[in-house]
Protein backbone atom coordinates (compact mmCIF):
# COMPACT_ATOMS: atom_id res chain seq x y z
CA UNK A 1 0.00 0.00 0.00
CA UNK A 2 1.35 3.58 -0.55
CA UNK A 3 1.88 6.10 2.11
CA UNK A 4 -0.94 7.83 3.61
CA UNK A 5 -0.88 11.41 4.04
CA UNK A 6 -4.42 11.76 5.55
CA UNK A 7 -7.62 9.56 6.18
CA UNK A 8 -11.36 10.14 6.53
CA UNK A 9 -14.17 7.92 7.84
CA UNK A 10 -17.68 8.24 7.62
CA UNK A 11 -19.87 6.27 9.40
CA UNK A 12 -23.09 5.27 10.92
CA UNK A 13 -23.53 3.47 14.19
CA UNK A 14 -26.53 1.56 15.25
CA UNK A 15 -25.85 2.54 19.31
CA UNK A 16 -28.72 0.67 21.66
CA UNK A 17 -29.58 2.01 25.42
CA UNK A 18 -26.55 4.03 25.82
CA UNK A 19 -25.86 7.25 28.13
CA UNK A 20 -22.58 8.40 26.90
CA UNK A 21 -22.70 11.79 26.63
CA UNK A 22 -24.37 13.82 29.15
CA UNK A 23 -25.19 17.65 30.29
CA UNK A 24 -25.88 17.50 33.82
CA UNK A 25 -28.42 17.11 36.44
CA UNK A 26 -31.65 19.47 36.68
CA UNK A 27 -33.19 18.16 40.50
CA UNK A 28 -33.43 14.72 40.13
CA UNK A 29 -33.45 14.42 35.88
CA UNK A 30 -30.59 13.81 34.71
CA UNK A 31 -30.06 15.76 31.36
CA UNK A 32 -28.78 14.18 27.63
CA UNK A 33 -26.92 16.00 25.15
CA UNK A 34 -29.48 17.68 22.29
CA UNK A 35 -28.24 19.84 19.45
CA UNK A 36 -30.07 21.12 16.66
CA UNK A 37 -29.12 20.54 13.22
CA UNK A 38 -30.35 21.10 9.45
CA UNK A 39 -30.59 18.03 7.21
CA UNK A 40 -29.79 18.30 3.08
CA UNK A 41 -33.26 19.63 2.60
CA UNK A 42 -32.72 22.48 4.54
CA UNK A 43 -35.66 20.86 7.64
CA UNK A 44 -34.83 21.73 11.50
CA UNK A 45 -34.29 18.55 13.61
CA UNK A 46 -33.64 18.27 17.56
CA UNK A 47 -31.86 15.18 17.83
CA UNK A 48 -29.97 13.32 20.35
CA UNK A 49 -25.50 13.64 20.09
CA UNK A 50 -22.29 12.94 21.64
CA UNK A 51 -19.69 15.57 21.39
CA UNK A 52 -16.68 15.26 19.31
CA UNK A 53 -14.68 16.02 22.68
CA UNK A 54 -15.95 12.74 23.84
CA UNK A 55 -14.48 10.66 21.39
CA UNK A 56 -11.10 12.76 21.17
CA UNK A 57 -11.03 11.79 24.51
CA UNK A 58 -11.93 8.26 23.98
CA UNK A 59 -9.43 7.73 20.94
CA UNK A 60 -6.40 9.01 23.52
CA UNK A 61 -6.45 6.69 26.21
CA UNK A 62 -6.53 4.04 23.80
CA UNK A 63 -3.40 5.81 22.78
CA UNK A 64 -2.23 6.11 25.71
CA UNK A 65 -2.89 2.74 26.38
CA UNK A 66 -0.96 1.45 23.66
CA UNK A 67 1.69 3.76 23.72
CA UNK A 68 2.84 2.33 27.26
CA UNK A 69 2.42 -1.02 26.10
CA UNK A 70 4.65 -0.72 23.58
CA UNK A 71 7.31 1.41 24.90
CA UNK A 72 6.54 4.59 22.70
CA UNK A 73 7.84 7.93 23.75
CA UNK A 74 5.43 9.80 26.58
CA UNK A 75 6.05 12.75 28.57
CA UNK A 76 5.70 12.88 32.38
CA UNK A 77 2.02 14.45 32.61
CA UNK A 78 1.12 11.94 29.66
CA UNK A 79 2.25 9.15 31.20
CA UNK A 80 0.46 9.64 34.23
CA UNK A 81 -2.96 10.36 32.08
CA UNK A 82 -2.68 13.94 33.10
CA UNK A 83 -5.19 16.04 31.37
CA UNK A 84 -2.84 18.77 30.89
CA UNK A 85 -0.02 16.71 29.37
CA UNK A 86 3.14 18.19 28.33
CA UNK A 87 1.94 21.42 30.77
CA UNK A 88 2.71 19.13 34.00
CA UNK A 89 5.72 18.09 32.55
CA UNK A 90 7.48 20.55 35.02
CA UNK A 91 11.12 19.59 34.83
CA UNK A 92 10.91 19.72 31.04
CA UNK A 93 9.30 22.97 31.32
CA UNK A 94 11.72 24.36 33.51
CA UNK A 95 14.52 23.32 31.38
CA UNK A 96 12.86 24.91 27.95
CA UNK A 97 11.76 28.12 30.07
CA UNK A 98 14.24 28.93 33.06
CA UNK A 99 17.07 26.39 32.15
CA UNK A 100 19.82 26.20 29.21
CA UNK A 101 17.21 26.09 26.60
CA UNK A 102 14.64 29.14 27.71
CA UNK A 103 15.83 31.32 25.34
CA UNK A 104 15.67 29.06 22.12
CA UNK A 105 12.98 29.84 19.65
CA UNK A 106 9.90 28.59 19.03
CA UNK A 107 10.93 26.24 16.39
CA UNK A 108 13.18 23.93 18.18
CA UNK A 109 10.86 24.04 21.54
CA UNK A 110 8.14 22.61 19.28
CA UNK A 111 10.97 19.73 18.15
CA UNK A 112 11.94 18.86 21.25
CA UNK A 113 8.35 18.66 22.35
CA UNK A 114 7.80 16.17 19.12
CA UNK A 115 10.82 14.21 20.14
CA UNK A 116 9.33 13.95 23.89
CA UNK A 117 5.63 12.85 23.53
CA UNK A 118 4.00 11.18 20.84
CA UNK A 119 0.46 11.81 22.29
CA UNK A 120 1.21 15.61 21.94
CA UNK A 121 2.25 15.47 19.07
CA UNK A 122 -0.88 13.73 17.31
CA UNK A 123 -3.24 15.02 19.57
CA UNK A 124 -2.27 18.59 19.82
CA UNK A 125 -1.28 20.78 22.51
CA UNK A 126 -1.55 24.67 24.03
CA UNK A 127 1.71 25.02 25.88
CA UNK A 128 1.68 27.55 28.26
CA UNK A 129 4.54 28.16 30.37
CA UNK A 130 6.77 31.55 31.43
CA UNK A 131 7.96 32.89 28.64
CA UNK A 132 5.90 30.54 26.07
CA UNK A 133 2.56 29.95 24.49
CA UNK A 134 2.79 27.80 21.78
CA UNK A 135 0.30 25.98 20.11
CA UNK A 136 0.16 22.76 18.04
CA UNK A 137 -1.97 21.27 16.47
CA UNK A 138 -4.19 18.11 16.63
CA UNK A 139 -3.83 15.51 13.86
CA UNK A 140 -6.54 13.43 14.85
CA UNK A 141 -10.09 15.19 14.33
CA UNK A 142 -13.63 14.38 15.24
CA UNK A 143 -17.06 15.81 14.83
CA UNK A 144 -20.41 15.52 16.65
CA UNK A 145 -21.77 11.81 16.49
CA UNK A 146 -25.52 12.91 15.66
CA UNK A 147 -28.25 11.38 15.71
CA UNK A 148 -30.32 10.97 12.37
CA UNK A 149 -33.43 12.47 12.65
CA UNK A 150 -36.89 10.23 13.35
CA UNK A 151 -34.27 7.15 13.83
CA UNK A 152 -32.81 8.31 17.26
CA UNK A 153 -34.88 8.23 20.29
CA UNK A 154 -34.20 9.27 24.34
CA UNK A 155 -36.06 8.25 27.32
CA UNK A 156 -36.33 8.90 30.76
CA UNK A 157 -36.22 5.85 33.05
CA UNK A 158 -37.46 5.91 36.66
CA UNK A 159 -34.62 4.60 39.29
CA UNK A 160 -34.57 4.40 43.14
CA UNK A 161 -31.42 4.25 45.37
CA UNK A 162 -31.78 2.67 49.06
CA UNK A 163 -30.66 5.12 51.87
CA UNK A 164 -29.32 3.54 54.81
CA UNK A 165 -28.70 5.99 57.12
CA UNK A 166 -31.47 9.16 57.45
CA UNK A 167 -30.65 12.70 59.31
CA UNK A 168 -33.20 13.41 62.20
CA UNK A 169 -35.16 15.83 59.64
CA UNK A 170 -35.40 12.66 56.83
CA UNK A 171 -36.80 10.25 59.40
CA UNK A 172 -39.19 12.84 60.71
CA UNK A 173 -39.99 13.14 56.64
CA UNK A 174 -40.37 9.18 56.79
CA UNK A 175 -42.70 8.91 59.70
CA UNK A 176 -45.24 11.33 57.57
CA UNK A 177 -44.22 9.23 54.42
CA UNK A 178 -45.43 6.05 56.40
CA UNK A 179 -49.08 7.87 56.48
CA UNK A 180 -49.26 8.08 53.34
CA UNK A 181 -47.69 5.08 52.09
CA UNK A 182 -44.55 6.40 50.22
CA UNK A 183 -41.26 4.67 49.90
CA UNK A 184 -39.30 4.71 53.17
CA UNK A 185 -35.67 5.47 52.92
CA UNK A 186 -35.21 5.50 49.23
CA UNK A 187 -33.93 8.30 46.59
CA UNK A 188 -35.86 8.31 43.30
CA UNK A 189 -34.15 9.93 39.71
CA UNK A 190 -34.41 9.44 36.41
CA UNK A 191 -31.93 8.28 34.43
CA UNK A 192 -32.05 9.10 30.13
CA UNK A 193 -30.97 6.50 27.70
CA UNK A 194 -30.89 6.70 24.01
CA UNK A 195 -31.39 4.29 21.10
CA UNK A 196 -31.12 4.94 17.01
CA UNK A 197 -28.62 5.25 14.60
CA UNK A 198 -25.24 7.89 14.34
CA UNK A 199 -23.79 9.35 11.72
CA UNK A 200 -20.05 9.83 12.45
CA UNK A 201 -16.98 11.71 10.87
CA UNK A 202 -13.01 11.71 12.00
CA UNK A 203 -10.40 12.92 9.88
CA UNK A 204 -6.42 11.85 10.58
CA UNK A 205 -3.66 13.69 8.83
CA UNK A 206 -0.48 11.24 8.82
CA UNK A 207 1.36 13.15 7.04
CA UNK A 208 1.78 15.87 9.68
CA UNK A 209 2.91 12.90 12.93
CA UNK A 210 6.45 14.51 13.91
CA UNK A 211 6.11 17.31 11.39
CA UNK A 212 7.11 21.15 13.21
CA UNK A 213 5.11 23.45 11.51
CA UNK A 214 6.95 26.33 12.40
CA UNK A 215 10.36 24.89 10.41
CA UNK A 216 8.48 22.73 8.36
CA UNK A 217 10.42 19.94 8.30
CA UNK A 218 10.12 16.27 10.48
CA UNK A 219 11.88 16.53 14.21
CA UNK A 220 11.69 12.55 14.33
CA UNK A 221 12.79 9.90 11.99
CA UNK A 222 10.69 7.85 9.43
CA UNK A 223 10.41 4.35 11.95
CA UNK A 224 9.70 6.74 14.39
CA UNK A 225 6.72 8.70 12.25
CA UNK A 226 5.48 4.76 11.12
CA UNK A 227 5.72 3.42 14.74
CA UNK A 228 3.57 6.74 16.10
CA UNK A 229 1.00 6.21 12.68
CA UNK A 230 0.07 2.56 13.32
CA UNK A 231 -0.51 3.22 17.04
CA UNK A 232 -3.19 6.29 16.42
CA UNK A 233 -4.92 3.91 13.70
CA UNK A 234 -5.00 1.10 15.91
CA UNK A 235 -6.36 3.57 18.42
CA UNK A 236 -8.67 4.79 16.31
CA UNK A 237 -9.94 0.96 15.59
CA UNK A 238 -10.29 0.52 19.32
CA UNK A 239 -12.59 3.87 19.95
CA UNK A 240 -15.41 2.74 17.58
CA UNK A 241 -15.13 -1.04 19.30
CA UNK A 242 -15.29 0.20 22.74
CA UNK A 243 -17.20 3.53 23.42
CA UNK A 244 -16.42 4.81 26.60
CA UNK A 245 -18.63 7.51 28.38
CA UNK A 246 -20.34 8.07 31.18
CA UNK A 247 -22.89 5.75 33.04
CA UNK A 248 -21.09 2.49 31.07
CA UNK A 249 -21.08 0.97 34.37
CA UNK A 250 -24.83 0.15 34.35
CA UNK A 251 -25.79 1.54 30.60
CA UNK A 252 -22.77 -0.30 28.76
CA UNK A 253 -24.00 0.65 25.21
CA UNK A 254 -25.21 -2.02 22.26
CA UNK A 255 -23.14 -1.58 19.39
CA UNK A 256 -26.04 -3.12 16.59
CA UNK A 257 -24.67 -2.46 13.66
CA UNK A 258 -21.42 -0.57 11.64
CA UNK A 259 -21.27 0.48 8.42
CA UNK A 260 -19.26 3.94 6.36
CA UNK A 261 -16.28 4.47 4.24
CA UNK A 262 -12.82 5.12 4.79
CA UNK A 263 -11.00 7.11 2.32
CA UNK A 264 -7.39 7.65 2.04
CA UNK A 265 -5.13 10.17 0.47
CA UNK A 266 -1.45 9.03 -0.66
CA UNK A 267 -0.85 12.66 -1.59
CA UNK A 268 -1.37 16.72 -1.44
CA UNK A 269 -5.26 15.51 -2.70
CA UNK A 270 -7.81 15.68 0.22
CA UNK A 271 -9.14 12.49 1.76
CA UNK A 272 -12.91 13.40 1.14
CA UNK A 273 -15.37 13.48 3.70
CA UNK A 274 -19.18 13.25 3.39
CA UNK A 275 -21.31 13.42 6.12
CA UNK A 276 -23.54 10.55 7.35
CA UNK A 277 -26.46 12.90 7.68
CA UNK A 278 -27.16 12.54 4.03
CA UNK A 279 -30.23 10.45 3.06
CA UNK A 280 -31.79 9.53 -0.30
CA UNK A 281 -35.24 12.28 -0.18
CA UNK A 282 -37.12 9.78 -2.31
CA UNK A 283 -34.92 6.52 -2.41
CA UNK A 284 -35.58 3.86 -5.64
CA UNK A 285 -35.10 0.47 -5.85
CA UNK A 286 -31.65 1.10 -7.77
CA UNK A 287 -30.08 2.94 -5.11
CA UNK A 288 -29.44 -0.02 -2.49
CA UNK A 289 -25.93 1.83 -1.44
CA UNK A 290 -26.37 5.06 0.97
CA UNK A 291 -25.78 8.45 -0.34
CA UNK A 292 -23.13 9.45 1.31
CA UNK A 293 -21.24 6.65 -0.26
CA UNK A 294 -21.85 7.16 -3.87
CA UNK A 295 -21.25 10.80 -3.24
CA UNK A 296 -17.70 10.00 -1.68
CA UNK A 297 -16.57 7.45 -4.61
CA UNK A 298 -17.81 10.33 -7.28
CA UNK A 299 -15.49 12.44 -5.38
CA UNK A 300 -12.98 10.08 -5.12
CA UNK A 301 -13.18 9.69 -9.07
CA UNK A 302 -13.38 13.53 -9.69
CA UNK A 303 -9.74 14.20 -7.46
CA UNK A 304 -8.33 11.28 -9.35
CA UNK A 305 -9.16 12.21 -12.77
CA UNK A 306 -7.23 10.63 -15.15
CA UNK A 307 -3.73 10.78 -13.87
CA UNK A 308 -2.54 7.95 -11.51
CA UNK A 309 -4.94 7.31 -8.57
CA UNK A 310 -3.78 9.45 -5.18
CA UNK A 311 -7.20 8.84 -3.51
CA UNK A 312 -8.75 5.38 -2.50
CA UNK A 313 -12.29 4.51 -1.34
CA UNK A 314 -13.08 1.91 0.93
CA UNK A 315 -16.43 0.77 1.92
CA UNK A 316 -17.94 -1.31 5.34
CA UNK A 317 -21.64 -2.81 6.14
CA UNK A 318 -20.16 -4.21 9.56
CA UNK A 319 -18.30 -4.49 12.40
CA UNK A 320 -16.17 -7.09 11.59
CA UNK A 321 -15.51 -5.81 8.32
CA UNK A 322 -14.63 -2.43 9.56
CA UNK A 323 -12.07 -3.95 11.62
CA UNK A 324 -10.74 -5.96 9.14
CA UNK A 325 -10.46 -3.05 6.93
CA UNK A 326 -8.32 -0.73 9.77
CA UNK A 327 -6.14 -4.14 10.87
CA UNK A 328 -5.06 -4.07 6.98
CA UNK A 329 -4.36 -0.53 7.00
CA UNK A 330 -2.54 -0.34 10.71
CA UNK A 331 -0.48 -3.41 9.49
CA UNK A 332 0.79 -1.28 5.82
CA UNK A 333 0.83 2.21 6.49
CA UNK A 334 3.74 3.94 5.63
CA UNK A 335 2.76 8.02 6.95
CA UNK A 336 3.31 10.37 3.20
CA UNK A 337 6.36 12.47 3.92
CA UNK A 338 5.88 15.70 3.40
CA UNK A 339 7.84 18.53 1.26
CA UNK A 340 10.58 19.98 3.41
CA UNK A 341 11.46 23.69 3.31
CA UNK A 342 14.38 23.85 0.94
Amino acid sequence: MPSIASLSIAARVTLDMHSLNNEGNESNQIQTRIVEIVDHTGTLHSVNAISGDMLKHILMEHFYQLARDRHVALCDGCRRFNANRINADEDWLKEWTKGQNGDKPDAQFIDAMIERCAMDDVAGILITAEKRSIPRKSISEFGWVIGLPERTRTESYLHVKYVSERSKDRLAADAADQKTGRNLGQSIFHRPASSGVYALVCHLELGRIGYNDIKQEYAIGDDERQKRAALLLESLLHTFIELNGAMRSAQLPHLVALEGIITTSSGVLPAPLVSPLMEETQPTEEQKTPLYWRQTEEIVNALNGTKEPQVQAFTFDSISGFASRMRSLVDTVEPFKMLERA
